[in-house]
């Protein structure tokens, strides 16, 4: 089933539930002034509060411009009321759009699939590259310095969140949330056993290896 990412800067993002729709499953996040907090996998929606509490909204669209994570997210500004002069600021910002709020999940729903069903939907960058390392989401496929590193899914979801994160010390319990592994529980050692693989993969590869442990805390992939 695919997924439809929709985040909200607002606390309405942490209350809503999933919803399914014609085989596509929309999920819902809180998005915050560091953009997602897990892998955006599939079309990205955001909708971006004109007043925020960390920032304005304003900048919080400059900012998902500038994330590669988010780049080709599809932007709605939040406006508290209509203002044509807030409007053209919305959109030189980088919004694709606006409403007026406050937003109702029935609000953010009906947005979402009438502008899909004009085609209107976009989807997340297709290659992401952080030095020596090529990350291609289409084909499932990561390099190193142009050579083949062979993962299981698992480890290449895992090599992509760390590669979006990096010089970032990530808890066992940040990763398997970045990697949306809540559902069952899982148990934060088996974060270790993906490490490992992944350690040896990219060694395999010729790229030695990046992921340092931080005694009692976590992982950190070094960008050299």
């Amino acid at each position: 089933m695919d997924v439809v990412n929709i985040f909200v800067t607002g606390e309405l993002g942490e209350s809503l539930e999933d919803f399914v729709h014609d085989q596509r499953r929309f999920t819902f996040d809180r998005l915050g002034p560091e953009g997602p907090r897990r892998l955006v996998e599939g079309p990205m929606w955001a909708f971006v509060d004109w007043v925020m509490d960390e920032l304005a909204g304003l900048e919080m669209c400059r900012r998902l411009r500038a994330d590669p994570r988010t780049a080709e997210a599809h932007v709605t500004m939040v406006l508290e009321e209509d203002d044509p002069d807030d409007r053209r600021r919305a959109l030189r910002a980088g919004a694709d759009d606006y409403v007026i709020g406050p937003l109702t999940r029935t609000a953010v729903l009906d947005r979402v699939l009438a502008l899909q069903s004009r085609g209107m939907d976009r989807h997340a960058s297709q290659k992401f590259e952080l030095g020596a390392l090529t990350i291609d989401m289409a084909a499932l496929q990561a390099r190193w310095a142009g050579e083949p590193i062979t993962l299981r899914p698992n480890e290449f979801r895992l090599l992509r969140f760390l590669a979006e994160n990096p010089n970032r010390v990530l808890t066992r319990e940040d990763l398997i949330n970045g990697l949306g592994k809540r559902e069952p529980p899982i148990d934060e050692r088996t974060v270790d056993v993906w490490i490992g693989r992944l350690r040896r993969a990219i060694k395999a590869a010729g790229g030695g290896n990046p992921l340092r442990t931080v005694r009692s805390l976590g992982y950190v992939f070094d960008l050299g």
